[in-house]
């Protein structure tokens, strides 16, 4: 975990961290060719961690209510649920769980 202060702000109003460009604190995106599908730059505080999450080989199909009410109910339980830095929580709110 760091400080946003190690964040910095490019010309372009994106964030640079490690090498990395994202579109601003907690706002998910897509990375391509990773084994992860998805990223986000979680700011909690003065704190911020990169978390990835998502299987990169699976589909999302969301138009089917049982596969939001199955995945909902799975991962309810898992621990992080509430917490910006944890997977966990950003799967969950990509499915609006």
């Amino acid at each position: 975990m760091v400080k946003a202060s190690s964040v910095k702000r490019l010309p372009s109003g994106r964030l640079k961290y490690n090498g990395e460009t994202f579109p601003g604190f907690n706002k998910v995106q897509r990375t391509p060719g990773d084994t992860k599908k998805f990223k986000v730059l979680a700011k909690k505080g003065p704190d911020v961690r990169k978390i990835t999450f998502g299987d990169s080989n699976m589909t999302i199909k969301k138009s089917n209510p049982k596969n939001k009410a199955s995945y909902c109910a799975r991962s309810g339980g898992i621990s992080g649920k509430d917490d910006k830095f944890s997977a966990n929580y950003w799967s969950r709110k990509m499915w609006d769980c």
